[in-house]
């Protein structure tokens, strides 16, 4: 049977892109975020980087464009194709390797100046124990000081609210109008839900194309992110909001010790 969360990421490979406004004009504002919060953390340009949820690059491309060292992990081999023609395209050299966040030491070696997993990636992991392994994994790879970083939706707050459906977003592009959004059937409990990504292409007037992708996250709460870091030895736990960072979403930082 096929990974659930491999199966929904190769399905939306191709079309990733297409998820963004403008995918390069995201990846430099992501880079300038990413790289104000770094320094912060004591990471300067010219330090290393493993981004090990790195899909097609949106966090990855910027980071090695801002001159870190930067190494690329993915369970999804069809995403990191995308990012190795990318990179390739800016001459930027970053090793990518498929690896589960579970299990990087099977695919990395060495330490980092910081370790990343940003896009909600956490949250497809379908038990606590699978999260507090995924952060002892990073924690590994980290030299001692070096900063740990995850990006994750606010699902205190979403478990409250368990809306069915995510605003949508209409392109208007050279190739035609394109909408994306995203349908959510909530577990009765809250726990988790499935989604489905659906991405529609304007062909010619009133001839929609459509892509789906369907995948499942669970929604995971801040004490058990909290917890699962400090399980792994990670200390100097702090959650940074969008209003603070610009990024997106909330982000959970963290140092490996001395």
């Amino acid at each position: 049977m096929t990974d659930p969360v491999l199966g929904f990421y190769e399905a939306l490979a191709g079309e990733y892109r297409l998820l963004f406004e403008d995918w390069n004009a995201s990846v430099a504002y992501q880079a300038k975020v990413l790289q104000a919060l770094l320094s912060e953390l004591g990471v300067a340009p010219g330090g290393s980087v493993l981004d090990c949820a790195a899909g097609i690059g949106t966090q990855s491309i910027g980071l090695a464009e801002k001159g870190y060292r930067v190494t690329a992990t993915d369970l999804t081999r069809a995403l990191l194709e995308e990012l190795r023609k990318e990179a390739a395209a800016r001459a930027l050299e970053i090793p990518a390797r498929v690896a589960d966040v579970r299990s990087l030491d099977a695919a990395t070696q060495g330490h980092f100046d910081a370790v990343l997993a940003f896009d909600n990636a956490l949250p497809h992991l379908p038990t606590f124990e699978d999260l507090a392994l995924a952060a002892s994994q990073m924690r590994a790879r980290l030299r001692p000081g070096g900063a740990f970083l995850i990006s994750v939706r606010d699902y205190d707050q979403l478990r409250q609210e368990r809306p069915r459906l995510t605003s949508e977003r209409v392109f208007d592009a050279p190739a035609g109008r394109r909408i994306t959004f995203q349908l959510w059937d909530w577990d009765p409990d809250g726990a988790g839900y499935a989604l489905e990504q659906l991405i529609l292409r304007e062909r010619s007037p009133g001839r929609w194309e459509t892509h789906s992708s369907r995948g499942r996250y669970r929604a995971v709460g801040r004490e058990e992110l909290e917890r699962a870091l400090s399980s792994a030895g990670l200390r100097d736990v702090r959650w940074r909001p969008p209003d603070a960072t610009g990024f997106y979403q909330p982000i959970l930082t963290a140092r490996a010790p001395d």
